[in-house]
């Protein structure tokens, strides 16, 4: 599906002020962009946010315009590499090494302002409550439980096993608020239910709260989450961009 430009504004805006930058600063871009010959990807057209007293380096893909943010010594470094390499995480280690950089990596962006509403083939219970989310979490791997991180969306919608009288979580679709303006999501599911359509059924049923709620929708997948790529535009989630962070010292 093709995002609205209006939504396309509000994403913009929602990474505007997670980064620190002028609430205009894509805006002020793409115009400048337009009245140049430069090419989008030319390291000269980035926007850019120096702060010595940043605990990360960052740099973003989105739409179509590209950001670094970070220490004056990171942005220096980063400077004449084009967006292509700095999209990769090995990149922004190998910049920051001698600055303590690690972790992070890189993740695929995806949004969404409007989605098709999938109907379950049975009856289904679905639980709001915290304990059965962390009940989910203990049947998972901890590398998922750790990108997924639904401790961290505060709206959880647990998918009940139909048949269990102990009713045992199977998947979880969920989001928080995310700058007051955009609903991020993460889903879960219990190794043993995987591949029945469960994940993309928990992950539309959160996704259709979130817009109810008046919010704009966006996926977070890493790059390397097959997985998770796939259900998100299975979905009909739109391509946006990519993120990719290291964390200093």
């Amino acid at each position: 599906m093709t995002l609205e430009p209006t939504s396309a504004a509000i994403i913009q805006l929602a990474w505007a002020r997670h980064l620190g930058l002028d609430d205009d600063a894509f805006a002020t871009a793409a115009e400048r962009l337009a009245s140049s010959a430069v090419d989008p990807g030319d390291p000269s057209n980035r926007i850019i946010r120096a702060d010595d007293s940043a605990k990360e380096f960052v740099f973003l893909r989105l739409f179509g315009a590209s950001v670094l943010v970070g220490p004056q010594w990171a942005v220096d470094a980063a400077a004449g590499l084009p967006d292509t390499e700095l999209a990769q995480h090995v990149t922004l280690l190998t910049l920051t090494r001698s600055h303590g950089g690690h972790g992070r990596g890189s993740s695929a962006l995806f949004f969404a302002d409007d989605l098709p509403l999938r109907q379950p083939s049975e009856d289904l219970t679905v639980s709001q409550g915290n304990p059965e989310a962390i009940g989910l979490e203990s049947l998972c791997p901890p590398d998922d439980v750790n990108e997924v991180g639904l401790q961290g969306l505060e709206h959880r919608f647990t998918i009940m096993h139909p048949e269990d009288e102990h009713a045992t979580p199977v998947a979880c679709g969920a989001y928080s608020e995310w700058e007051s303006l955009l609903a991020n999501m993460g889903v879960l599911v219990a190794p043993p239910w995987r591949r029945r359509g469960l994940g993309t059924l928990a992950a539309s049923i959160a996704a259709h709260e979130a817009l109810a709620s008046g919010l704009t929708l966006q996926w977070k997948a890493d790059v390397s989450n097959s997985g998770a790529l796939a259900m998100a535009r299975s979905l009909g989630f739109a391509t946006g961009g990519l993120h990719a962070s290291v964390l200093l010292g």
